[in-house]
C-alpha cells in the first residue's frame, strides 16, 4: 500500500511553472487530458493566455516570476480564486540554460540562473507546501536535469544550479516524510525545446517535451524520489563514478561532451539567449 493518499486527477488544480511553452506546455496538455484543472504561470502572460485559450476553459493563465517569492504567493493564491479550489499538485518547471565557456560567464546571468532554477522551486514548495501538510496529501514536481548528476562543458553554472535542484529535492522529501505529501525530482536528458535551440547535441541522448510531461504525470501515481528521462541514462549517471577518470575522458571526448561550446550555431542560440538576457 503506497503510503501516499491516492491523487484523483479528474477536476484536480495543476500549478505549472514555465508553462507557455516548452516541457511547461506538454505537461499541461497532459494534465488536461487526464481532467484536470491547470494554471499556467509564467512571466510571458500574453504567450500564457494564448496557451491556456488553445487548451480550454479548464485552463487559466497567470503572470509569475518564480524568481520572486510574492509573485509565487501571488501567483498560487489567483490560480486557487480562478478554479474555486487548492492546488493539489505543483510542478517546478521554469528554467533558463544560458552556455558558454565557464570563464566568460556574466555574475548577473549567474545570479539569474539560481534565481530562477534553485530559488524559484524553493519558493514554489514553500508557497504550497504548509497547506498541502495541513490537508494530509499533496504532490510537488521539481523539473531538474541530468545534469543535476552529469556535469556538462560548457554549462558550468546550469549544472550548479541543477545539482541544488536535485539536492533540494531529496531533502525536502526526507522532510515530507509522514505527512502524505510528496516530492519527485524529474531529471531529464536534453530536450528538444528552446532551451537546448542551436546546440548541436550529436549522439547525447535527447527526449522531446512529451516526455517529459509523461513522466511527471505519471509521477502523480507512482509518486517516485527521482524519475530520469530515458531511463536508462539515470542509470548511467550512477555507473560513471566507478569508472576510471581517464576512460570517462575518452567517452566524453567521443560523444562531444563539449557541445555547449564547441557545437553552436550562434545565430539560432542567440535568439534563445536574447530572451534570458532581457529577464
Amino acid at each position: 500500500m503506497s503510503r501516499y493518499p491516492k491523487i484523483q486527477l479528474d477536476g484536480t488544480l495543476v500549478a505549472i511553472t514555465g508553462g507557455a511553452r516548452g516541457i511547461g506546455l506538454a505537461t499541461a496538455k497532459a494534465f488536461v487530458a487526464k481532467g484536470a484543472r491547470v494554471a499556467i504561470g509564467d512571466l510571458d502572460l500574453e504567450l500564457a493566455r494564448a496557451a491556456a485559450a488553445g487548451l480550454g476553459p479548464t485552463v487559466t493563465a497567470h503572470p509569475l516570476d518564480v524568481s520572486d517569492k510574492a509573485s509565487f504567493a501571488a501567483y498560487v493564491e489567483a490560480a486557487e480564486t480562478a478554479h474555486g479550489t487548492h492546488v493539489e499538485v505543483l510542478v517546478n518547471n521554469a528554467g533558463i540554460m544560458p552556455n558558454g565557456a565557464f570563464l566568460d560567464g556574466a555574475e548577473r546571468i549567474d545570479r539569474l540562473q539560481f534565481d530562477v532554477n534553485v530559488h524559484g522551486p524553493i519558493h514554489g514548495m514553500r508557497a504550497v507546501l504548509p497547506a498541502m501538510v495541513e490537508r494530509g496529501h499533496g504532490h510537488v514536481v521539481n523539473v531538474a536535469s541530468l545534469a543535476g548528476k552529469f556535469p556538462l562543458q560548457g554549462l558550468a553554472v546550469y549544472n550548479a544550479t541543477k545539482f541544488a535542484a536535485v539536492g533540494l529535492t531529496a531533502a525536502v522529501r526526507l522532510e515530507m516524510a509522514g505527512t502524505g505529501v510528496s516530492v519527485t525530482c524529474v531529471l531529464p536528458s536534453a530536450v528538444r525545446t528552446e532551451l537546448s535551440s542551436g546546440i548541436d547535441l550529436g549522439v547525447l541522448p535527447t527526449v522531446d517535451p512529451e516526455d517529459i510531461a509523461a513522466a511527471i504525470v505519471g509521477s502523480v501515481r507512482s509518486r517516485a524520489a527521482e524519475i530520469a528521462v530515458p531511463s536508462y541514462v539515470g542509470l548511467a549517471t550512477k555507473t560513471v563514478p566507478l569508472i576510471p577518470e581517464g576512460a570517462v575522458r575518452l567517452i566524453r571526448r567521443l560523444a562531444h561532451d563539449d557541445a555547449a561550446i564547441s557545437r553552436v550555431d550562434p545565430t539560432v542560440r542567440q535568439r534563445y539567449l536574447d530572451r534570458v538576457e532581457n529577464q
